[in-house]
């Protein structure tokens, strides 16, 4: 037997109507298919259709075509007095527009803040962070990416890049200065709204570790090391990052928590309410494998000189700050050794540099935020994404893939949309095209 489709036109007749000033836009919503049971249910139970009054805001804010929602959004509904059945929109990237979920349970996330590299990727897509150094560094004083100096100053740049990517994309901001009094943070994070929209917006809250309005000159001057160590901080310092978020998200902001490089960070950071906590993979993988290889040359030799290499490379990385120049060789070993074994670089679940990855995933889902997603990002070379790939088709972490966001610069991401045979048949196909044998 054929199957037959219900949605919520389906129910529209003599019994069941739309409330008449709603009519404009519930008709973008009554192709929302229903089950059988459903149908049954509501055609005895609803005698109106309405919509929210978010979801008229939602329409009207974005402008889309007639007949249709916004991406970004999933088409829900509540069952209202008077037996008034109303539509609303919820905010949720995993949706494409008209309620129809993305191609993937998992999204691409672009890591930029140039928008000649948004543009081709746009409606590929649910997600774009950037943060200070990105927009600064990387895009607006680069003459090469700003090109002719068009772009000014941070608020053109996020415009631009609003107007380029729809209503589908959360958008990421940093803010300038994690340390300034929160009042006008607050100022910061309202004029990124105000740009980008409520639905849009995600603030960046950075962990800021040992690092604190005082000391933070000391990043900007001279050699620019902390005499801290990353782990000799205080307890206020530790949790400032924690407790902007906190704030932010009482304030009403959806938060990317960012910068965590080590699974300990991660249980903490939950706390914050976030929305976004991130797996940083490139340099942390980076730096194992150069530890991990030092460690391997001493034990081999015991040669002194592999421990002041790994000491001199600690002081570069901040395992060690500019207080530690006098450190015992034996304590840098030490050091070295505790990192490996906790970063499993020698076992099966670090081999690959996502051990990070893994872990995260284990603690969001034991959580009880369940619409906080994690963003896997900082990857590059010729293993991250590609070992990231493999994770997410393991058996273990099926349940959460829809919780998982990649990002990574534009560019990159590209690269893994090819492979060398593509160039073989395309010699091929062309020089056959071309009547060649």
């Amino acid at each position: 037997m054929q199957r037959i489709n219900y949605n919520l036109n389906s129910l529209l007749g003599e019994h069941v109507k739309i409330v008449s000033k709603d009519e404009q836009y519930v008709r973008r919503a009554l192709h929302k298919s229903l089950c059988f049971e459903e149908y049954q249910f509501l055609l005895k139970t609803v005698r109106m259709i309405g919509v929210s009054d978010k979801f008229k805001q939602i329409i009207d804010y974005f402008k889309v075509p007639e007949k249709e929602t916004p991406a970004g959004f999933e088409i829900t509904y509540a069952m209202k007095e008077n037996q008034v059945l109303e539509i609303d929109l919820l905010r949720n990237i995993s949706y494409d527009k008209n309620g129809e979920k993305r191609a993937t349970k998992f999204i691409f996330s672009a890591d930029t803040a140039n928008p000649y590299e948004v543009e081709p990727i746009k409606h590929l897509i649910g997600n774009l962070t950037c943060n200070p150094g990105i927009i600064y560094d990387l895009f607006i004083n680069n003459p090469k990416a700003n090109v002719g100096n068009k772009f000014k100053n941070r608020t053109e740049v996020m415009q631009e890049i609003g107007n380029i990517l729809g209503p589908g994309c959360d958008i990421s901001v940093e803010v300038n200065n994690p340390f300034a009094d929160f009042n006008q943070i607050l100022e910061e994070a309202e004029e990124f709204k105000e740009m980008l929209s409520e639905h849009r917006v995600v603030i960046k809250v950075p962990h800021t570790g040992p690092v604190n309005n005082t000391n933070v000159e000391q990043l900007l001057k001279g050699d620019k090391k902390l005499d801290t160590r990353y782990n000799q901080g205080s307890t206020a310092d530790y949790l400032h990052g924690h407790n902007l978020a906190l704030k932010l998200h009482e304030h009403g902001y959806r938060v990317n928590y960012t910068l965590m490089f080590e699974p300990w960070q991660t249980g903490m950071a939950l706390q914050a309410k976030p929305y976004f906590i991130n797996s940083f993979v490139r340099q942390r993988m980076g730096v194992t494998t150069y530890i991990n290889g030092m460690l391997q040359a001493y034990e081999k030799t015991y040669d002194d000189r592999f421990l002041q290499t790994l000491k001199s490379f600690m002081m570069d990385w901040d395992f060690l700050s500019s207080q530690d120049t006098d450190i015992d060789l034996r304590a840098v070993e030490k050091i070295a050794r505790e990192t490996i074994a906790y970063r499993k670089i020698n076992e099966k679940e670090g081999f690959d540099g996502m051990d990070g990855v893994r872990h995260n995933l284990r603690m969001l889902r034991n959580s009880n935020l369940p619409d906080t997603r994690l963003i896997i990002c900082s990857i590059e070379g010729s293993r991250n994404y590609a070992e990231l790939d493999k994770l997410l088709a393991e058996k273990e972490f099926e349940d959460m893939v829809d919780r998982v966001v990649i990002t990574t610069e534009p560019n990159y991401l590209a690269e893994y949309t090819s492979a060398p045979q593509i160039v073989t048949y395309q010699r091929r196909f062309m020089n056959a095209a071309n009547g060649e044998k």
